[in-house]
């Protein structure tokens, strides 16, 4: 099972929950999908898009499970990121765990990421 991730804020997700699916950040709606991240670059996204945020929630999504809607894409480095190409049903999020700041100002990763981590 291969996870990609979103942030997004508290509210967003409150918004979402309410709504059933998750429409896009202002961002994500600006572009015209949603932007996820791999395991291997969710960390440079928080630490690059997300400085200082507190009150963040880490939504994960087994990448299979959203069909063709996702494309993976070129983008910072040349590093393919996951685009959703449409809304997020709430019942395709596998788990979804705060993402604070710890006391060295960088995001701590709850530990169901860390466990998504090992081979």
């Amino acid at each position: 099972m291969a996870l990609i991730f979103k942030i997004l804020t508290a509210q967003q997700w409150r918004n979402a929950e309410a709504a059933g699916r998750f429409d896009g950040a202002p961002i994500d709606i600006q572009d015209g999908y949603i932007h996820f991240s791999s395991a291997d670059t969710v960390r440079e996204t928080a630490a690059r898009h997300f400085a200082g945020q507190d009150d963040l929630i880490l939504a994960a999504v087994e990448a299979d499970r959203l069909g063709e809607a996702l494309k993976w894409e070129v983008s910072r480095g040349g590093a393919l990121f996951p685009h959703l190409y449409g809304a997020l049903p709430l019942d395709l999020v596998e788990w979804t765990a705060p993402l604070p700041l710890g006391l060295d100002g960088r995001h701590v990763f709850p530990l169901e990421f860390l466990s998504s981590e090992q081979p």
